[in-house]
């Protein structure tokens, strides 16, 4: 009897290495991979960089040729959206009302970018950024001499900061916390990316909360909660993202801050694991649940989450690592800083060149590396070992 396909909802980053570990892993099976946007998987890193710059064209987001899902038997269905989960009857329910049976049910739906209602949030000109269309929708809209405003001081909202002061746009960022990427860094490192932005012609407002975009048809400016107006013709939404885990929490999937799983992937419910953005798993490394927005995540976690598929049940709990460019600087991230109760400078922040390592009590819990890419990689081994 012909068992039911492997089924993989999200067709980004991780979803695309599970399905390709389970063909390298030796699984024949029947294999599924179904993403609501109409491309084939792609780098999202980019998007906020290079793509949105013209550096690089949509053929070179694409993360496998159009012949890989062939020669792979991977069945894509793109542009086709899962809406229900019956946990019970293992079927996927889809919009165009297919049902697709599974025995084992993969989800890698990852996040969205996080949409907070203030008014005026729908008028022409107020763009966010998570997907293809979304760059293709701001850029078409972008003309010479425009003032654009981005909500969020975090990585995408400076990074797309760069890439258009290096058009030359008048560009504000608005941050509503105390500094700029408050979240993830220590004071140091904000006020050095605060003073790399204003060096650089962005102007840049922190505890600043936003209240408003205003406009007749069209964004004009943008409102402050102490009445300051700042004009803007364009307004980038870059207040963080958040896991999509509507499916699973109708499904019956425990939830905590994404799709709650444990080591294995394996989620609450029989036959159905997670994997990438929208899965939580709990860490004996920093002896907590953690959630990772990475490129590193969705790659070695698919790849686990493939593995776990097939039976093999090695714990997950990597060294967390990341990116960001901006500018002519790189930022590279090993592990988690929260939870530090000191800092210790390596280099020369004069000559843009630094390390800064975080510390609770006298263990390593984190490193962040300035342009200096030996530090990071020495770091990432520190940290593992």
């Amino acid at each position: 009897m012909k068992q039911n396909p492997i089924v993989i909802i999200g067709a980004g980053q991780c979803g695309l290495k599970a399905a390709e570990t389970l063909r390298q892993q030796g699984y024949d099976g029947d294999l599924v991979l179904i993403g609501d946007e109409p491309h084939a998987p792609y780098q999202r890193p980019p998007l906020s960089k290079a793509f949105l710059k013209g550096e690089i064209g949509i053929d070179r987001l694409m993360l496998k040729g159009p012949d890989f899902y062939g020669k792979l038997n991977i069945e894509a269905l793109l542009s086709q959206r899962a809406v229900e989960i019956d946990a019970e009857q293992q079927k996927v329910m889809m919009q165009d009302g297919r049902q697709i049976a599974y025995g084992q049910l993969l989800l890698a739906t990852g996040t969205r970018s996080r949409r907070i209602e203030v008014p005026g949030l729908d008028l022409p000109g107020v763009f966010s950024m998570r997907t293809i269309a979304d760059v293709e929708a701001m850029t078409a809209a972008m003309k010479p001499g425009m003032k654009i405003a981005i909500i969020g001081g975090g990585y995408i909202g400076l990074e797309v900061a760069a890439a258009l002061r290096s058009f030359n746009y008048e560009v504000t960022v608005i941050e509503g916390a105390e500094r700029l990427l408050q979240r993830v860094v220590c004071p140091q490192m904000s006020a050095f990316f605060h003073q790399l932005h204003s060096d650089h012609g962005v102007d840049v407002h922190v505890a600043s909360r936003f209240e408003a975009i205003e406009g007749r048809g069209q964004a004009e400016r943008v409102r402050l909660a102490d009445g300051t107006a700042i004009e803007a013709d364009m307004v980038l939404m870059a207040v963080g993202a958040e896991p999509v885990s509507e499916l699973a929490e109708a499904a019956g999937l425990r939830i905590n801050n994404g799709i709650e799983t444990d080591r294995q992937c394996h989620t609450s419910l029989p036959h159905i694991y997670a994997a990438g953005d929208c899965a939580s798993f709990h860490s004996n490394r920093y002896q907590r649940h953690i959630r990772l927005e990475s490129v590193q995540n969705a790659i070695d976690q698919g790849k686990h989450a493939a593995n776990a598929l097939l039976g093999v049940e090695d714990d997950y709990d990597p060294v967390p690592w990341f990116w960001s460019d901006q500018f002519d600087t790189k930022l590279q991230i090993a592990g988690l800083s929260q939870g530090y109760d000191r800092v210790e400078m390596q280099g020369s922040e004069a000559e843009n060149a630094f390390a800064i390592r975080y510390y609770a009590g006298d263990h390593l819990l984190c490193v962040d590396a300035v342009n200096l890419p030996r530090a990071h990689m020495m770091a990432r081994r520190e940290l593992a070992a």
